[in-house]
């Protein structure tokens, strides 16, 4: 299976940013749409569903092998899975009050890191837009695309 993949940080604030891990789609980058997915708990990395849900490899509970996932998402979508809230997974804060947080904040960072995301990627603008998540993170699909 072979996807070009990327992971870093998109920049919130001086003190914030979120890890992603972005995957292009195996299909048509150029046009399949970029779907983005949050985990919820709150508190859940995004990582979770990459590596055991519907990214290019699952790692099942209880394993020791990674193994390929027959089903990924990225056969037809180009995937960003973003830890968040700041605090989250990789994502930092590097302020202590910057981990206190609720909805409305953590859709207002999400929004800024999919602003920096584009930045990073600008070629994805065109391309179809859908968010996504489980758990919690049906909080923060709503809010995000308010």
């Amino acid at each position: 299976m072979q996807t070009n993949s990327y992971s870093g940080y998109l920049t919130v604030s001086s003190s914030k940013a979120l890890h992603y891990v972005f995957l292009e789609s195996m299909n048509n980058t150029d046009t399949d749409p970029v779907v983005v997915w949050f985990n919820g708990g709150p508190g859940c990395s995004s990582l979770l569903a990459f590596m055991q849900e519907h990214g290019p490899f699952v790692l099942e509970d209880g394993a020791t092998n990674i193994t390929e996932n027959p089903y990924p998402w990225i056969a037809r979508a180009n995937m960003l899975y973003i830890e968040s809230p700041a605090g989250v997974g990789y994502s930092v804060a590097n302020r202590s009050s910057d981990l206190f947080t609720n909805d409305l904040q953590q859709s207002e960072d999400a929004l800024i890191a999919l602003g920096a995301f584009y930045e990073k990627f600008p070629e994805k603008k065109t391309n179809d837009l859908f968010i996504s998540g489980e758990s919690y993170g049906g909080i923060y699909v709503p809010y995000l695309a308010w």
